[in-house]
């Protein structure tokens, strides 16, 4: 067996969290940062917090929140013999915290003008899983499409919403129907 057909090491992985998952799971927008402050060296929590403040715009919070989740997934990452460039599947479901903190930090530099740390970021997260960016975009990241709305504005009457004026529609009779089932 040559090198290059040899088995290639382990896949890194993240420890799971299931406290911190189920935390997240009952928390509402308004206590993520309660959650982070429970488990202040949980990447998932700072990752949740980082695409919260993401989802709303505030890409300064977004860029430091996501800088400590990911760092603090490099450091489990390396503890557990992983190296730069090595990769950290998306399919294990506890990597997806340093994938998705990997995007949100590159999303926000891009914002912030950073355009050379974004494309580092972008080419850190295509090492680590090439497929992760398409997957991150289409099913990972639920509060950045959470619209923040206030309640007042739930109730507030429109100027569009007027009482209907036509005269209602009957229901259709059916010809030589008997009325039975």
């Amino acid at each position: 067996m040559t090198p290059e057909e040899s088995a290639s090491g382990p896949e890194a992985s993240l420890a799971d969290e299931p406290e911190v998952r189920q935390a997240l799971a009952e928390a509402d927008r308004a206590s993520v940062a309660a959650v982070v402050a429970e488990h202040p060296s949980s990447p998932l929590a700072w990752t949740e917090l980082a695409d919260l403040a993401d989802s709303e715009g505030r890409a300064i919070e977004a860029y430091a929140y996501a800088s400590v989740a990911a760092e603090l997934a490099r450091e489990q990452l390396t503890a557990s013999g992983w190296e730069p460039g090595t990769a950290v599947p998306w399919a294990d479901e506890p990597n997806r915290a340093y994938l998705r903190a990997l995007d949100t930090q590159r999303r926000a530099a891009g914002g912030l003008g950073l355009d050379e740390r974004a494309d580092r970021l972008a080419d850190e997260l295509a090492s680590a899983d090439a497929e992760a960016p398409a997957r991150i975009a289409s099913e990972f990241t639920p509060t950045q499409l959470m619209p923040v709305v206030s309640a007042a504005a739930l109730f507030a009457p429109t100027a569009e919403a007027a009482a209907p004026t036509a005269d209602p529609i009957e229901e259709p009779v059916a010809q030589g129907a008997t009325g039975e089932d």
